[in-house]
Formats: structure tokens, C-alpha cells, sequence
């Protein structure tokens, strides 16, 4: 049986870094605000209940187990709102995201055949 749990703990864990490494990715790929937060939003928020559950089956049932799923249960609200919050004060402070095919890039739209917008 501790077979089982530490290989699904572990497999939760992996899966949580490799999410946290793929919202990276998002965040540093995304050409504008709106879709860089939605991809450390949703990334973030599974990521981090995928940490704390691995973490939660390796530690057995112990205050620290209770700890952890107060935690959990926080992340899982506070990640959300947080995202929300920002969205909306950045559509509040007139925010526009980025139209399809226009992008701060120049190189990226030169590459793809289009001339960057001069500014």
C-alpha cells in the first residue's frame, strides 16, 4: 500500500512542476496582460493543489496532514480571486488586450510575413 501512495504523491507532484514550468513558459511567451495571467491563473492554481495533495499523501493522517488540506482549500480560493481581482482592475484602468495577428514583437510578425506596427 505505501508503494501505491508514494508513486500517486509522485505523480502529483511531477504533474505540479510540470505545470508550474509550463505556466512559466505561458507567462513569458503570452503577447499581452489577459493571456499571461491566464496562464499563471489556471497553471498556478492546479499546480499548487497538485503540490500540497502529493504532499499530503506522504504525510500520512497527522496535524500536518490537516495543515496541508487547510492550505489546499485556501490555494483553491485565493488563486481564482486573485486572478479576477487583477483582471478586473486592469479592464477598470482601460487595459486593452492585444487584437489576433498584433503582437509587441516586431521579429515574430516579420518572420510570418506581416511588417511590425510602427510606433
Amino acid at each position: 500500500m505505501d508503494l501505491v501512495i508514494n508513486l500517486i504523491s509522485g505523480f502529483c507532484l511531477l504533474l505540479g512542476s510540470f505545470l508550474i514550468l509550463s505556466g512559466m513558459i505561458g507567462v513569458l511567451r503570452f503577447p499581452d496582460f489577459y493571456t499571461r495571467m491566464h496562464a499563471a491563473g489556471v497553471t498556478d492554481t492546479l499546480a499548487a493543489v497538485l503540490v500540497v495533495f502529493g504532499l499530503l499523501l506522504l504525510s500520512g493522517w497527522s496535524l500536518v496532514s490537516a495543515k496541508l488540506l487547510i492550505i489546499m482549500v485556501f490555494l483553491l480560493f485565493a488563486g481564482p480571486t486573485a486572478s479576477h481581482a487583477l483582471a478586473k482592475a486592469a479592464v477598470n484602468h482601460g487595459l486593452e488586450p492585444v487584437e489576433a495577428g498584433n503582437s509587441d514583437d516586431g521579429e515574430k510578425a516579420e518572420s510570418k510575413g506581416r511588417t511590425a506596427p510602427s510606433a
